[in-house]
């Protein structure tokens, strides 16, 4: 009889346990982000890391994860922006960060995206700018965009809002796939390339400082390219989502002024078909104080992403905000 109690009453806690699993099963997440050598990587794994609290984690409050109750986010190395919303479109992403432009492109069905309406990507959050860098080698020097003609150009991967925005405005100024020898790389394959002089320049949209960057011009050395307030202005009329910024002195080894560069808002995007309770909980737990943490001892754009920003260029966007979104930032005093 003490046997068959003791069997009994393992099935009961077998059961229990069982149960107890069965009422946290996780919610896996899927974050669609940039290339390794990037900024949208790191960011984007902070942000994972923020919005995650396994099955089992201890409480927020008692130390432990702040993040949706039961969810595993991760974050996925892809070809950005392009890539990412076309993903959330099909159901293959949750979520992913995108640039701007590109974005309200694709949403929209305009431009590139032409008759193709990706309609059911929304808004969550502004993050932060992401600085046009066009890199060449060190001491090189170029007399405006033209002179890109005729040379080795990397144009960023297929699939990025980069050569999106890249072919846009290099048209402007009479360069071509036709009349230009482009390479379709990601930033950490243009570096080495560069650095093994197989190109002579390449261009790539990101978050300073960029970690293939600062490796390039710690070893062989690099120099950026300083576009003109006339350039600017042209550049802003084709791409009205970019705009004038900088990139300061000494985030690069060996490049000791400010950079004048175009830039555009990276923006983290999620799919209609999510809920409005578990966006509203991803929106909140990206603004807990928990997560300012985080993103202020991560990548150093992580300082720059802050909710009295997170609203930032939504309304002249034309992109929608997530409905779960929007009621957060509706009871947080964010948006009237």
């Amino acid at each position: 009889m003490a046997f068959i109690q003791r069997i009994a009453g393992a099935a009961l806690a077998t059961a229990l346990i069982a149960g107890s699993a069965l009422a946290q099963d996780p919610t896996f997440f899927r974050i669609g982000t940039g290339g390794a050598g990037g900024t949208y990587f790191p960011i984007g794994g902070t942000i994972a890391n923020a919005i995650s609290s396994p099955p089992g984690s201890r409480p927020c409050d008692e130390g432990g994860q702040c993040g949706v109750p039961g969810l595993i986010a991760i974050a996925q190395s892809t070809t950005a922006s392009v890539f990412n919303n076309a993903a959330i479109q099909n159901g293959d992403l949750e979520a992913g960060l995108s640039a701007a432009d590109v974005t309200r492109e694709m949403y929209m069905g305009v431009g590139t995206f032409e008759g193709k309406k990706h309609e059911k990507l929304r808004l969550v959050a502004n993050l932060f700018p992401e600085d046009l860098h066009l890199v060449m080698p060190k001491d090189a020097t170029l007399d405006g965009l033209d002179k890109l003609a005729g040379k080795r150009v990397g144009i960023a991967q297929a699939g990025s809002g980069t050569q999106v925005a890249v072919l846009k405005m290099l048209e402007n100024w009479g360069v071509n796939r036709d009349n230009m020898e482009e390479a379709e790389l990601n930033n950490a394959q243009s570096a080495e390339r560069l650095a093994d002089g197989q190109l002579d320049a390449f261009f790539y949209a990101a978050g300073w400082p960029v970690a293939a960057m600062v490796q390039l011009a710690s070893t062989k050395g690099m120099s950026l390219y300083s576009f003109s307030d006339e350039e600017m202005k042209a550049i802003n009329d084709i791409v009205p989502a970019y705009i004038p910024s900088k990139i300061p002195g000494g985030v690069y080894e060996g490049i000791d002024n400010d950079t004048m560069v175009p830039a555009v808002s990276a923006f983290l995007i999620v799919s209609s078909d999510l809920s409005d309770d578990l966006v509203y909980g991803i929106t909140k737990a990206l603004w807990n104080e928990n997560t300012r943490m985080l993103l202020d001892n991560g990548h150093a754009k992580g300082k720059l992403i802050t909710a009295d920003t997170a609203l930032d260029g939504v309304d002249s966007l034309g992109v929608p905000l997530h409905p779960g979104a929007e009621r957060f930032y509706r009871e947080a005093g964010l948006l009237k």
